[in-house]
């Protein structure tokens, strides 16, 4: 015989969102249950991978909110839902003060203004992955900590399998756990599971035709559950073919010393990435998250190859908090290095005459100074764009490591799920990656993915509570 839990809300996932929204609506005196289907008390997600710095666009959250809400606009080049970026651009800040009032610790994580609100301790500066005992993932322990001391439910080992509807109303879930059958009743749902980007399925279906070829560069738990449950009730989905990532050593692959860190975006955006004919396919100039995009779309997303000079793997190489030069070496990343183009272009296995082409044509465009003319335009407006000249040449064959997917569910400004209508289906609320309607656009626009399950947790924990004490 199955159980069953009768509670004001249930809250599928258990990262940021989810956490942040159970203990809201604990503190404002409603009984909320967190549904996770992680076993064990330190369960992967994201949240414990993160890096912690909360940002709006890359600017701090103590920004004018004019101003983020223009950033948004500007980063998403208009495509984020106009009532989605303004709660995003109001609310982040009181997000970050109230974790700070739980004791979640912060630090000033760099010189640039965006970092000066990232959790503590930061992620350690060096290859691989680290979380244990850093900020994510004492900010989840802490949360769910006082959840418990609030009263609150957190049901580990629990996957949500379908929404319970009475006429057009969610009422609750039914669920899974440890191979029993579970029925939640709830006066609302929140899912709060992540993105999609482990369901291989929605991946082909929306991103990229061969998604077995991205690396995950996450916690690979978010199977989009919350999103099919939604999706099967009339909810609808916005912004489904864009994610967030970067650029990784192929090796990255198998070789689990080369992710999440370090990343190739600087290499990249100051080389050439050619496909395997030894063409450019993309605007270097666009930043990582673009060209990530842009290699999970093409036929074999393993095909890719950046390839740089010297100049440039003393230069921009050696860029950011862990740079490839010299950490991709220590990680163990084959660098094939050669004299000449010819050489280098041999050992890559591309078409002879190819690559010394297509070198010879983008530096010729850079020392004009007219790399938009190019047939794939190059924009030098934020990375500059060098040409690949100074000998010995260097090439690394790339993956796309997907970290989260940007779209999801359409919300409204307080977090309600819209159906295809574009009305909300009562009862039902979604918050973080679970939702589309921020990030993306033509450009694959990154606005923040702790902005924003931050901001909508407590603006749906305070419109779910109104809802109460109304009724």
């Amino acid at each position: 015989m199955g159980e069953s839990y009768n509670f004001d809300a249930a809250i599928v996932g258990g990262g940021i969102a989810g956490m942040m929204t159970g203990v809201r609506l604990a503190e404002l005196g409603l009984r909320a249950a967190v549904l996770e289907q992680g076993g064990q008390e330190r369960y992967p997600c994201n949240t414990r991978y993160t890096g912690g710095a909360f940002h709006v666009c890359f600017r701090s959250v103590n920004d004018p909110e004019a101003a983020l809400v223009e950033a948004i606009a500007q980063g998403t080049r208009g495509a984020a839902s106009a009532e989605v970026a303004q709660a995003v651009a109001k609310d982040t800040r009181t997000a970050v003060r109230w974790l700070k009032d739980k004791g979640i610790k912060f630090i000033k994580g760099g010189a640039d203004a965006w970092r000066e609100n990232t959790l503590a301790p930061p992620l350690l500066v060096r290859p691989g992955l680290h979380w244990e005992g850093r900020g994510g993932d004492v900010m989840l322990r802490t949360l769910a900590g006082r959840l418990q001391e609030l009263g609150g439910t957190l049901l580990l080992g629990t996957r949500a399998k379908r929404l319970r509807m009475d006429g057009g109303r969610c009422t609750g879930i039914e669920a899974e756990r440890q191979g029993r059958a579970v029925v939640v009743d709830a006066g609302s749902v929140v899912l709060c599971d992540g993105g999609f980007q482990a369901n291989l399925a929605l991946l082909r279906e929306f991103v990229s035709p061969a998604p077995e070829k991205l690396k995950q560069r996450g916690a690979a738990t978010g199977g989009g559950d919350g999103l099919q449950m939604a999706r099967e009730v009339g909810a609808k989905l916005v912004g489904m073919e864009n994610i967030y990532g970067h650029l990784l050593a192929r090796e990255a692959m198998h070789n689990d010393a080369l992710w999440p860190f370090p990343m190739l975006d600087h290499v990249c955006t100051a080389g050439i990435v050619v496909d395997g004919a030894a063409r450019r396919f993309m605007d270097e100039g666009l930043g990582g998250v673009y060209m990530t995009n842009c290699i999970a779309r093409l036929h074999d997303p393993l095909a890719a190859t950046v390839v740089y000079d010297e100049t440039i793997w003393n230069g921009p190489a050696r860029d950011f908090i862990l740079p490839a030069n010299p950490n991709l070496i220590s990680a163990g990343a084959t660098i094939l290095k050669s004299p000449d183009l010819t050489g280098l272009a041999a050992r890559l296995g591309l078409p002879q005459g190819a690559l010394e082409a297509t070198v010879a044509e983008y530096n010729a465009a850079v020392d004009a100074g007219q790399t938009m003319q190019l047939a794939f335009p190059r924009t030098t407006s934020t990375y500059k764009a060098y040409p690949v000249r100074q000998q010995p040449f260097y090439a690394v064959q790339l993956c796309a490591g997907i970290t989260f997917t940007m779209g999801g569910l359409a919300i409204d400004g307080t977090g309600r799920v819209l159906g295809q209508n574009g009305e909300p289906l009562p009862g039902l609320y979604a918050a973080g990656c679970t939702t589309g309607g921020l990030d993306g656009g033509p450009y694959a626009g990154y606005v923040g993915g702790l902005a924003k399950s931050s901001a909508y947790a407590l603006r749906i924990a305070g419109h779910i509570a109104a809802g109460r004490r109304v009724s």
